[in-house]
């Protein structure tokens, strides 16, 4: 390790690629410091990816996938695989949540789920193994037997994003390896050390090589990858302007790709709903990864008439929200990940001042955190919804409360975004909740706070995103159905 810090991410290879499955030398003496978020001191130093690197990468993946074992491999066998992938992750569960509170500035208690969570996935996709229909006898309307086989889709370049790296390249990598995919997994230069956990995981349990390969790249190499014609499928989890880019290089060869991108996403309190428990439910939740999720309830409408007394509840809840480092067990919210991270909470903050928001709590830096990239939780009141901070996603802890005059224009107002990835419904009344719920243009509703569950499927509608990942909706966008019609005379002979 090149870092001395106390906090120092320990991995075996960080000066080395995992290509073909082995710890090759980078083609440059090229690197990347990774800092602390919450010191600002260099914790890790990996090997940046230059085009030889990620030429390598590729050509490794293709291979394994067009004369390797594993797309011919059982389903069945996969699974056995990914059951010791995900044994390793549970063995490695210490090490992970300490990268990620370093690398995000998440807090203990959410950096401890990283581990059984990504083991959990692995352990349904092997299920899937044995249990989903990956043959499926059929008719034609000629009455000839017909069968539906699934077959992976070839070659995927997963990209992954610093700020939950290990869920993320978890939902990507294990529905892809169950299908019988090879992976070339891109890591984020500010948050790299999931993936190297995960190539050390795939080196142990023997994945045969080629099958998983790991680079760590920036945004111009990372095109390349996108754009190689070796590449039969992209899973990009980002922001919507990366994702139009990403959508428009693989449109030019027709590549197939899932996009899983930003939100800004609403919280529609109806009018039947306590304001004190509305409050402390979105205050519960908004220092999560210090707002760096793409599903948080960021635009809160509530009827013009309760505005201040919502704005009230909420400036007292987050006023009672612990800041610190993230590995104090009191830490309610740590720093955001990045210092260009904070730049941009605090220059929207500035900007949706000058459009007319009140600046109901928060908007500055602690002044007890002269280190690392802290942001105080921050509330903005009558915040006009056509405004920058009502329509853009800012990855932080900024909360606006939005007035509306009815329940039908609180709706419209909850659906006028460019995003639909997360919603909620305030109501004591479940089927007022599924009447607007119903009526929300977006992927998860949740009923009284912000509740997800990739297991079913997590995904957005317009431009928060294009396929599902999780559940077996995130398991069919790494498959092709391929039709198979029998000769009726072989048939009949036979």
């Amino acid at each position: 390790m090149s870092s001395t810090t106390s906090r120092a991410i320990s991995l075996k290879h960080p000066d080395r690629f995992f290509i073909d499955g082995a710890w090759v030398k980078p083609s440059s003496d090229a690197t990347f410091a990774v800092l602390d978020s919450a010191t600002e001191e260099e914790c890790l130093r990996v090997a940046e990816a230059q085009s030889a690197d990620m030429q390598r990468a590729i050509s490794a993946a293709r291979r394994a996938f067009d004369e390797g074992p594993w797309p011919r491999l059982s389903p069945a066998e996969r699974g056995t695989y990914l059951r010791r992938i995900a044994d390793a992750w549970e063995r490695r569960a210490g090490s992970l949540a300490h990268s990620w509170m370093v690398e995000a500035g998440v807090v203990h208690g959410m950096a401890a789920t990283a581990a059984p969570g990504a083991a959990a996935v692995f352990r349904f996709h092997a299920d899937l193994g044995t249990s989903y229909a990956w043959e499926e006898p059929r008719t034609t309307r000629g009455g000839t037997p017909a069968l539906v086989v699934k077959e992976p889709v070839g070659v995927v370049a997963a990209i992954v994003p610093w700020n939950a790296p290990a869920s993320l390249l978890t939902h990507k990598a294990a529905p892809a390896l169950i299908a019988g995919c090879t992976l070339v997994l891109k890591a984020s230069p500010e948050a790299p050390s999931a993936l190297y956990m995960f190539a050390e995981i795939c080196e142990e349990v023997g994945l045969p090589a080629g099958v998983v390969n790991v680079v760590t790249a920036d945004r111009q190499v990372s095109e390349e990858l996108v754009r190689h014609p070796s590449i039969d499928k992209v899973s990009f989890t980002g922001s919507t302007a990366a994702g139009r880019r990403i959508a428009a290089a693989c449109g030019d060869r027709i590549a197939r790709f899932t996009l899983e991108l930003g939100g800004k996403s609403p919280a529609v309190i109806l009018d039947d709903y306590d304001i004190a428990k509305a409050a402390a439910e979105i205050a519960l939740y908004a220092p999560m990864a210090t707002g760096q999720v793409c599903a948080s309830l960021t635009r809160i409408i509530v009827d013009a008439r309760r505005h201040d007394a919502l704005v009230d509840a909420l400036a007292a809840e987050f006023a009672r929200i612990r800041i610190g480092d993230p590995f104090e067990v009191e830490t309610q919210m740590g720093p955001l990940a990045l210092d260009r991270q904070r730049d941009r909470v605090e220059r929207y903050i500035r900007q949706g001042q000058a459009d007319g928001a009140r600046l109901a709590y928060g908007g500055k830096r602690p002044a007890e955190m002269n280190r690392g990239y802290y942001i105080q939780p921050t509330l903005l009141a009558n915040v006009d919804n056509g405004s920058a901070v009502a329509q853009d996603e800012i990855f932080g802890p900024v909360i606006c409360v939005i007035p509306a005059t009815s329940e039908v224009h609180a709706v419209a107002l909850a659906n006028d975004t460019i995003y639909g990835l997360n919603s909620a419904v305030f109501t004591n009344d479940p089927q007022r909740y599924y009447a607007v719920g119903r009526q929300m243009r977006a992927g998860t509703v949740g009923h009284n706070g912000f509740k997800l569950d990739f297991s079913i499927g997590f995904g957005g509608f317009k431009q928060s995103g294009i396929g599902r990942e999780g559940g077996l909706a995130g398991l069919g966008a790494y498959l092709e159905p391929k039709t198979m019609i029998y000769d009726p005379q072989t048939i009949a002979a036979g």
